[in-house]
């Protein structure tokens, strides 16, 4: 069966199931492979719980009609959220980049949510999974997408561009993260500059924080000739703005350079890095002609669910929780903004980072170092990376200490509990750091 047929099934039947125990009832059920499982084995079952069809690609398994062979599941997946994007003449805002995906992502639908119908990646569906079901889930009501895309190898970004076939693109920036599977910072440039590539060729609008020299080169390269810019000193941005307040939520201004107007605004966010997010979200919104109260009120209403820089706040403790993932970048300046926090007694508590390869011990060296020379009260590493280097503190004072697992921090923290301190708590996803949240 071609493409075109499976999408005359998909108009009858609009909603994707690519798991059997959240089947929606008339839905196309796609039999995705796994690591460790045939969803082939599934596609009887999706049947018998409402699926009106099942996309499979082994022919043992198609019982009938309401089985649908292709010669590969994904593929098929993938080939119909093509297809179904060129349907749509709506915009859509493809993003990518080391650091801030997820938080500018929501914060541009934030934004652009308070004039248009939107749809935006859920949660971190922003793989070669993800990209195409978040097509299938726009429809004729919706009138922009804002499309997440990750990636840890080159080619990725490419290969969801094709899928999303973005109108207009941004990078949020270029760091050090999956180091293993890009083949070093200048591999992850290649890689991310994948998304420039589409739309350039696609002449496309891109949306580029016009302070930083790393992505103002790879936009030059390609002689892109559809650049709006944003920052905070760039006299050629369109969107400016200035941290006012950091204590530990974020206040700012920012002025929009093609009427001179300039605006005073509190959010919800704190740390120093996310300012250019919320300028691209602004610069965005100034593009697709928000007024200025409408990109306020989308930005202020914003509140991260997410452990994304996220503050919670306890009987005793300020935590600043920003432990859904972490690599090299981003633990720098997490750090370095709890050293500008303005608190009587700040701690960092910081996991080991995953996928970092054979630069993995000095990535953790540097981290280190950094954290020593940050002025807080204590310093806590957590894992098997970081205690490699645990040498290099071995003269600092005992407000250094080093955990090889969680689950001895948790103990260490029962016996001396951390009370009246502002804590930041920042690891890769699979030290799975949430445990210690309660012990604060």
């Amino acid at each position: 069966m071609t493409t075109k047929d499976i999408y005359q099934l998909y108009i009858q039947h609009p909603a994707i199931s690519t798991d059997t125990r959240k089947i929606a009832a008339g839905s196309l059920f796609f039999s995705l492979k796994g690591d460790k499982f045939d969803a082939n084995t599934f596609a009887e079952q999706a049947i018998a719980a409402g699926a009106a069809y099942a996309i499979i690609d082994n022919p043992t398994y198609q019982l009938g009609e309401k089985y649908i062979l292709v010669d590969d599941v994904l593929t098929a997946l993938q080939d119909l959220a093509r297809y179904h994007r060129k349907q749509l003449s709506i915009p859509v805002i493809g993003l990518t980049g080391t650091n801030g995906k997820t938080t500018t992502k929501e914060l541009i639908n934030a934004v652009l949510s308070q004039k248009f119908r939107t749809l935006a990646t859920q949660g971190n569906l922003n793989n070669h999974i993800g990209v195409p079901l978040t097509i299938l889930s726009i429809n004729r009501t919706h009138q922009i997408a804002v499309i997440e895309m990750g990636a840890n190898h080159q080619k990725e970004i490419a290969l969801l561009s094709s899928i999303a076939q973005p109108s207009h693109g941004l990078i949020t920036n270029i760091g050090k993260a999956h180091l293993e599977g890009f083949g070093g910072v200048e591999g992850i440039k290649k890689g991310k500059g994948e998304l420039y590539d589409f739309l350039r060729a696609d002449e496309g609008i891109v949306f580029v924080n016009g302070d930083d020299g790393v992505l103002m080169d790879m936009q030059k390269t390609r002689s892109l000739s559809k650049v709006v810019s944003y920052g905070t000193a760039n006299k050629n941005n369109v969107v400016t703005g200035k941290l006012t307040e950091n204590s530990p939520l974020l206040a700012l201004e920012w002025t929009n350079k093609l009427c001179g107007e300039s605006h005073s605004i509190k959010t919800q966010l704190t740390g120093v890095y996310n300012l250019d997010n919320i300028l691209a979200a602004i610069c965005v919104g100034v593009y697709f002609e928000l007024e200025a109260d409408e990109i306020n009120a989308g930005i202020t209403g914003y509140q991260p669910q997410n452990n994304r820089s996220q503050i919670k706040q306890t009987e005793t403790n300020t935590l600043i929780c920003d432990y859904y993932n972490a690599n090299p970048s981003s633990m720098q300046v997490a750090i370095e903004n709890i050293g500008k926090l303005q608190a009587d007694r700040k701690v960092l508590i910081l996991g080991d980072m995953f996928e970092l390869g054979d630069e993995s011990p000095a990535e953790h060296a540097a981290v280190i170092q950094k954290a020593l020379d940050t002025d807080v009260a204590e310093r806590i590493f957590i894992g098997k990376e970081f205690v490699k280097q645990e040498s290099r503190a071995k003269n600092q004072e005992s407000g250094v200490k080093f955990y090889t697992t969680a689950e001895e921090t948790i103990e260490a923290l029962k016996s001396s509990p951390i009370k009246n301190s502002t804590i930041l708590i920042k690891g890769s996803r699979g030290m799975a750091l949430e445990r210690l949240v309660g012990l604060f």
